[in-house]
C-alpha cells in the first residue's frame, strides 16, 4: 500500500514541511546534548533527498490502531493534538514519571514487553540523569503497556538510561544500559527476568579510536578510554555482535557480547552522498538492524529534527543513502481515522521485528521543548509505538543496486 498516496504524508506532503525553531536544553554531563539556543529548519527540501527505493523510508509507516480513545484532555501541548493514551507508554497524568527509550521484544507468550527508562517528572527533563531501567508488558505491540517496575532493582537501584534490548543467538535475552553506565550488559534465560549484570562492554581502539560524536574524527587524537553513548547492538547474522554509537562508528565483536569490540573505522556519516555533512555533532540516536539481505541504520539530527535511513549489505562499510527516514511536522504518527500527531521531539527510536521484518517502530516523544519540562507543569515524554510495513520496504529494496 502505498501510504503517501492514501494518507497524504509522503514526499510531496513533506515539502511544504518546515521545522520551527525551538528553545531546549540538557545538563551538561557525559553523553548528553549541549544544544546551542536554537533548532534550526533543516536546508534540504524532504522531497529531494535523494532515494535508492521506490520511496523513503518515512513513506511505509502505517495508521496506528486506536486502543483507546483520542482524548484532547491528555496531557501536554495543544499542538500534539488529541492523541491516545493507550498507544505506548505513558504515566497517563503525568504525575510521576517521564518515560524513554522502548525497545519492545516480543515474548514465547505472545506478549510485548517494553525496555525503557525513567525519572522523576517533578525533576523536569533535565531530571533524565536520574533515570532507572524499567520493564512493561502489553498483550499488542502498540500498547497499553504495564509499568512492571525495575528491571534491576539490586544493582545500583535499578539505574539505567539509553536502554536497549535483545535476543541472543541462544535464545536467552540481553539488556544493554550506555550514557549513565559504560555499556553495562544484563542478561536472562526469561524476558521477564531476574537480571543478571554480565558486566561492561569492551573496546579495542588500536586500529581505530572511539570518538565521542560524529564531528569528530577518529585517530586524531590519542584513544581515550571507550565511554558508551547511544549504543545500539544487535546479534549479526554471521555470529558476531555489532554496535553503532552516537559517533556513528561501527564496532564488531566475534568473542561474545561483551567483546572486545573491534572499532571498524570513522562515523560512516562522513562523506556519503545525500546525508548533510553540516554540524554533524548533532547527530545522534543511531539504530542498527539487519532485515532484506540489508544492514540499516536510522539516524537523528537533533538540531534540525529530522532523521535519515543508511543501507548496506555487510554493516560495516560501503554505507548509502536511503532518503528521509522521519521528522518532526511530517504528519507520519496518523491514526486509522485520520489523526495526526504532532510531537516536538522525536528521540530513541527502535524497531520490532518479526518473521525478519519491522512491523513497528518505537520513538521517545516530547510534547515541547525540552527546556520547557520543568516538573510539575503537564508537559513531559512518554514511548509511542508507529506501525510501519518492512515487508513492503525489504521487498522493494531488495534489488536496488541493479
Amino acid at each position: 500500500m502505498d501510504m503517501h498516496m492514501k494518507f497524504g504524508f509522503g514526499r510531496s506532503a513533506l515539502a511544504g514541511c518546515v521545522a520551527i525553531p525551538i528553545i531546549s536544553a540538557l545538563p551538561l554531563i557525559a553523553g548528553a546534548q549541549t544544544e546551542e539556543p536554537k533548532t534550526r529548519a533543516p536546508v534540504e527540501r524532504a522531497d529531494a533527498l535523494p532515494v535508492l527505493g521506490p520511496k523513503p523510508f518515512i513513506d511505509y509507516f502505517k495508521p496506528i490502531p486506536v486502543k483507546g480513545k483520542l482524548s484532547k484532555e491528555a496531557w501536554g501541548a495543544a499542538e500534539v493534538g488529541a492523541r491516545d493514551q493507550g498507544n505506548g507508554l505513558e504515566d497517563p497524568n503525568m504525575t510521576q514519571w517521564n518515560y524513554w527509550d522502548g525497545q519492545i521484544l516480543k515474548g514465547d507468550d505472545g506478549k510485548y514487553r517494553m525496555f525503557a527508562s525513567r525519572w522523576d517528572q517533578s525533576l523536569g527533563h533535565k531530571g533524565w540523569g536520574q533515570s532507572k531501567g524499567v520493564w512493561a508488558v502489553s498483550s499488542s505491540v502498540f500498547g497499553p503497556y504495564r509499568d512492571m517496575g525495575l528491571t534491576w532493582p539490586d544493582d545500583q537501584d535499578g539505574k539505567g538510561h539509553n536502554v536497549t534490548a535483545l535476543r541472543l543467538p541462544d535464545g536467552s535475552y540481553a539488556v544493554v544500559v550506555s550514557e549513565t553506565r559504560n555499556g553495562d550488559v544484563f542478561v536472562s534465560p526469561n524476558i521477564d527476568g531476574p537480571w543478571r549484570n554480565l558486566g561492561g562492554i569492551t573496546v579495542d581502539q588500536s586500529a581505530f579510536t572511539s570518538v565521542k560524536t560524529p564531528g569528530d574524527i577518529s585517530n586524531q587524537m590519542p584513544a581515550q578510554p571507550w565511554k558508551a553513548s547511544n549504543v545500539s547492538i544487535m546479534a549479526r547474522p554471521d555470529g558476531g555482535f555489532e554496535i553503532i554509537q552516537r559517533s556513528g562508528q561501527i564496532l564488531i565483536s566475534r568473542t561474545g557480547i561483551l567483546g572486545p569490540y573491534k572499532v571498524m573505522g570513522d562515523s560512516i556519516y562522513r562523506g556519503i552522498s545525500g546525508i548533510p555533512q553540516r554540524d554533524m555533532r548533532a547527530y545522534e540516536d543511531p539504530v542498527i538492524w539487519f532485515s532484506g539481505g540489508w544492514y540499516h541504520v536510522i539516524v537523528n539530527h537533533w538540531r534540525e529534527r529530522r532523521a535519515y535511513h543508511l543501507i548496506s549489505r555487510n554493516g560495516i562499510d560501503t554505507w548509502r543513502f536511503q532518503g528521509l527516514a522521519y521528522e518532526s511536522g511530517a504528519k507520519f504518527i496518523r491514526y486509522s481515522n485520520g489523526v495526526v500527531n504532532n510531537w516536538n521531539k522525536l528521540e530513541r527510536p527502535g524497531v520490532v521485528i518479526e518473521k525478519g521484518h519491522v512491523i513497528a517502530m518505537s520513538f521517545a516523544v516530547v510534547d515541547t521543548a525540552k527546556e520547557a519540562q520543568v516538573g510539575n507543569n503537564g508537559h513531559g515524554s512518554k514511548v509511542v509505538v508507529v506501525p510501519f510495513d518492512g515487508a513492503r520496504m525489504d521487498h522493494d529494496l531488495a534489488n536496488v543496486e541493479k
